[in-house]
């Protein structure tokens, strides 16, 4: 069993907002908490000058402080911190391995809504099956992000197999004792673009089929989780902007991604990549087959 939630650390504020929401979840699992700082050699080209013990004792102060910090606010909480050398993806992503959550920092979009997703955390988050939790520094749980009661928001395609997703996205709500939503697009059969006279019937009748279908996908997991209060809307269109939107005003929006991968790498999929991207909230993508 993966015991502890482990987090990328490298000094700037978006991964100290990552730490803090992070201690804040270990809490929440009663887990330990891992703090990770990998160092990429060679740095000579890019900062002249700069040797190795620098680095390293950098690299020990960012550690040392986020660690610090961390046990101030929670000092029940064990903390454990470990400095790689390494390229950073690599080495988040083999650190997830045995964790039971892997957690990254995002720059914002100042006054924008979303995520600037950068390489480091965008190579972890398809290097590893682990569910991974993006953070900005506006999702800072001690800042005047989102509070812990806000709801969860979970993407549910009632075509693939879900179920890793929904697990997660039940079991944080049941911890948080928060609300959950689970939201589902659809779009129409592309033949019906060459039906000559629609009838918004047929519109109507498929919108209440996926309703439904969307209702039974959920219906096991209720039982489960008795005491989650989960809701489901469905809407025509595009899921990824009604994640997006649905994103406002919640605590966490939930995401899968396929384990596939394609001859050219690892992928997010659209609407993992437009979440990722446009979300107001932190946002968890699980891997699932």
């Amino acid at each position: 069993m993966k015991h502890h939630v482990t987090v990328g650390v490298d000094g700037s504020p978006e991964s100290r907002a990552a730490a803090r929401w992070a201690a804040r979840e270990a809490v929440l699992r009663k887990v330990p908490l891992r703090l990770v700082h990998a160092v990429d050699w060679p740095l000579d080209p890019v900062l002249p000058g700069l040797g190795h013990q620098d680095v390293d004792r950098w690299a020990d102060q960012a550690l040392t402080e986020a660690a610090q910090e961390l046990h101030v606010r929670h000092q029940n909480l064990e903390i454990t911190t470990r400095c790689l050398t390494a390229r950073p993806a690599a080495a988040l992503a083999a650190e997830a391995a045995d964790a039971g959550l892997l957690v990254l920092g995002s720059r914002g979009l100042g006054g924008l809504v979303g995520f600037v997703v950068g390489s480091v955390a965008m190579s972890t988050a398809v290097a590893t099956d682990t569910p991974v939790v993006l953070v900005r520094v506006a999702d800072d749980p001690d800042g005047p992000g989102t509070g812990s009661g806000a709801e969860i928001v979970v993407g549910v395609d009632i075509h693939e197999a879900c179920d890793r997703v929904l697990a997660f996205a039940f079991e944080e709500a049941a911890r948080r004792d928060c609300p959950l939503r689970a939201v589902h697009g659809w779009k129409m059969p592309t033949a019906y673009s060459y039906v000559p006279f629609f009838d918004p019937d047929n519109e109507r009748d498929i919108g209440r089929s996926v309703t439904h279908m969307v209702g039974d996908t959920l219906l096991p997991w209720q039982h489960k989780f008795p005491d989650v209060n989960a809701r489901h809307n469905v809407f025509m269109g595009s899921a990824g902007e009604h994640l997006v939107r649905a994103s406002q005003g919640a605590g966490l929006v939930v995401v899968g991604r396929h384990l596939r991968r394609s001859p050219l790498g690892a992928h997010l999929g659209s609407v993992a990549h437009a979440v990722l991207h446009h979300s107001a909230a932190p946002v968890a993508v699980i891997a699932h087959d």
